[in-house]
């Protein structure tokens, strides 16, 4: 690609680092190690496929972008990503160690279980899971689709191979209520629901949970969530 220039540096460098991440190679004509790595790092940028896109910039004619990098010697290569340098090097360095460079700001390739967690239909997620057993994408989206078709007891047996997340309680109190016959739909009467359980939640265990299950299915950006969570305090505590 022609050298960026003082004059373009906004636009296809620091602009364009916000749509795809962008290695600024800083050279000069008269630096021999500039001139072995450059074919390296336009090997390696092309590579990506275009996941990743190489500016050349000759410091001798451009002071003003040398300055912007604090440049003290040269060859120095940096990668941005949304207009900030977030990896660099400076001096030739090998081939392999270039690719590794370039490939560390290149996105992932979806795996085959990504691919069949986007699927979200049921066999492609049990057969993710055939794959990876622990995959918490596959298991809380199989996890939701159970509990959608009333298998809550195999829902929550699923939510149990993985880590807790937000997500994860979200659709393990969901299967919990599920089983007790609890609707769970934010336009049944859960304020109601909660009003009777809070009479009952500082001695009666199973109260207790129902109770907190319903706060999860209302979400952290219910108002009702923060009141009753500070009903609840005050009749524990």
């Amino acid at each position: 690609m022609p050298d960026v220039t003082d004059a373009t540096f906004q636009t296809e460098v620091l602009e364009r680092s916000k749509t795809v991440p962008v290695v600024v190679d800083l050279w000069a004509p008269w630096c021999g190690p500039c001139r072995t790595l450059g074919p390296m790092l336009e090997q390696a940028v092309a590579a990506t496929g275009g996941a990743v896109e190489l500016a050349k910039v000759n410091v001798d004619e451009n002071p003003q972008v040398a300055a912007t990098f604090r440049v003290q010697s040269i060859p120095a290569v940096f990668a941005l990503r949304d207009a900030q340098v977030v990896d660099g090097f400076i001096g030739a360095v090998p081939k392999a160690q270039v690719e590794e460079f370039v490939g560390r700001l290149a996105p992932a390739e979806p795996s085959e279980v990504d691919l069949l967690v986007a699927a979200g239909d049921e066999a492609s997620l049990r057969k993710a899971l055939d794959i990876e057993r622990d995959h918490p994408g596959a298991v809380v989206a199989l996890a939701r689709l159970l509990v959608d078709r009333g298998d809550a007891d195999e829902a929550l047996e699923l939510l149990a191979r993985v880590p807790e997340t937000a997500e994860a309680r979200a659709v393990a109190a969901q299967a919990r209520l599920s089983t007790r016959g609890v609707p769970v739909d934010r336009s049944a009467d859960v304020t109601g629901v909660l009003d009777r359980l809070l009479d009952r939640v500082r001695d009666d265990e199973d109260a207790r949970q129902e109770f907190l299950d319903l706060l999860e299915t209302l979400g952290p950006d219910d108002p009702r969530t923060s009141e009753y969570r500070r009903a609840l305090a005050s009749r524990l505590f």
